[in-house]
């Protein structure tokens, strides 16, 4: 028997599959300076612990998207390592604080499988738990990835794809255990802007553009342990067999896109920065290294959740090299516009005067 283990393939995974990910790892602040020289984020709960106390936490826990992308990049050795692509997420819920010294472990619940027509691929739907060192459970979401088949040939019993929710419900909201913004600290925080000047519709241009390079992308990709071959193998992704694509680069981690995205829209939304609920996500297209990212949001819908929190469900679209000052979206037949690569759906924290 090999002692190397070359990861699941389309056939490999069975419907109600529980698997159990590798190397837990221990959060740190180092993480945490890692995560701030990649993306530069700015939001002043995850910067200061004086303004988190503030804010009636014990100290500054780490942005939510750190803990996402940790428990994230457990997973990938044993769901994504031969994936083509993954294709989205859903009912997506942070359920505790992650702080630095904070362990996380995952394990994912396979709850659908599709086989694609061309009989090469597959997309595999996993629930994936984050818990840590008490056991807590910190995070969990749904992801669908499309895998290759190792034999097209192979059939694989029992497909179905998953009923999912088009979004978290605003009561089923966890915010982090006394959190409170009673006494918000705006100008500290970057912005006047509370819970009652945002309006269900308003669009915002984010206006600022962030370049990721190469180097950054596999530093991003490494950090969070993603062993994905698509984001490494130039190799394998230059040639002409199995693995390979047109583009002949590798493609860079979704995640990288989301975090790029959710830095950029602290300008205008610098008091939205605690990420609640990710209610689904879709990467439209492909990016790769070198093109500069730009976003803008739309405000959803809002929610009161008591001691002075609000919630806004915020609809996050990133663009590369397109900036988007006419909020570039999709038309009439549900065609994205030229440029789009991420349209992200997700409940934020934000303060209310009232």
């Amino acid at each position: 028997m090999s002692k190397t283990d070359p990861g699941r393939y389309f056939e490999d995974f069975k419907l109600g599959q529980t698997i159990v990910h590798a190397t837990p790892r221990t959060v740190t602040t180092g993480d945490v300076a890692l995560y701030t020289a990649l993306y530069g984020p700015r939001f002043s709960l995850f910067s200061s612990d004086v303004f988190a106390r503030d804010c009636g936490l014990e100290t500054a826990p780490v942005d939510p998207l750190v803990a996402f992308h940790v428990v994230f990049g457990k997973t990938v050795p044993d769901i994504s390592l031969n994936a083509v692509a993954n294709l989205g997420y859903a009912e997506g819920r942070f359920l505790a604080p992650v702080h630095p010294g904070d362990t996380l472990s995952a394990k994912s619940e396979v709850i659908g499988l599709k086989e694609n027509s061309n009989g090469k691929t597959g997309v595999v739907y996993v629930r994936t738990t984050g818990v840590n060192q008490r056991g807590v459970a910190v995070l969990s979401y749904v992801r669908w990835v499309m895998v290759r088949k190792r034999d097209p040939g192979a059939v694989v019993e029992g497909q179905s794809a998953p009923a999912l929710a088009a979004a978290v419900a605003a009561g089923d909201l966890v915010a982090p255990p006394g959190l409170t913004f009673k006494h918000y600290d705006y100008a500290h925080a970057g912005a006047p802007h509370a819970f009652e000047d945002y309006a269900v519709g308003e669009k915002i241009d984010h206006v600022d553009g962030m370049v990721v390079e190469e180097a950054e992308a596999q530093m991003a990709t490494r950090l969070w342990q993603n062993t994905a071959k698509v984001h490494f193998n130039q190799f394998e992704r230059a040639h002409k067999g199995p693995g390979g694509d047109p583009s002949g680069r590798r493609l860079v981690y979704g995640g990288v896109v989301i975090s790029t995205a959710k830095a950029l829209s602290f300008n205008g939304l610098q008091n939205a920065g605690l990420i609640l609920a990710i209610n689904g996500g879709r990467h439209v297209s492909p990016y790769f290294a070198g093109g500069t990212v730009f976003a803008w949001s739309q405000v959803l819908d809002k929610a009161d959740l008591g001691h002075g929190v609000g919630a806004l469900r915020l609809r996050l679209v990133a663009t590369v090299d397109r900036p988007c000052a006419d909020f570039p979206d999709k038309d009439e037949a549900g065609a994205y516009a030229p440029g789009v690569i991420l349209d992200f759906d997700y409940w934020a924290a934000v303060p209310k005067r009232g």
